[in-house]
């Protein structure tokens, strides 16, 4: 069974709690089976290595770690803030994303 979530890779999207509340970044990742998602520059975290043909110095990464999708809203395109989603049929007949409050279809 997949679930349907209301942000896709590759969306811009605002963080509503937490420690980056109030930022902007854009979804490189989605996890429907956990209701997950890893955003660009948001919760970072600090992660050990050991040294490997990639990183041979080893030591600390800081990288994205997985935040939960309830905290995040898709950025409105024409109003430029956060937006609640709705779905709808296009003048094509195809399901589509839009903006509840300015009605505009996100891409």
């Amino acid at each position: 069974m997949s679930t349907k979530l209301h942000i896709k890779k590759g969306d811009t999207v605002f963080v509503n709690t937490g420690e980056d509340k109030g930022k902007t970044g854009r979804v490189l990742e989605v996890r429907p089976k956990d209701q997950r998602a890893i955003v660009e520059g948001i919760n970072m975290v600090s992660k050990h290595s050991k040294p490997s043909a990639k990183n041979p110095q080893g030591g600390i990464i800081k990288q994205e770690a997985a935040i939960h999708i309830s905290n995040l809203q898709v950025v409105d395109p024409s109003k430029g803030g956060p937006a609640r989603i709705g779905r709808r049929l296009n003048a094509q007949g195809k399901l589509v994303r839009y903006a509840k409050k300015s009605g505009e279809e996100i891409k």
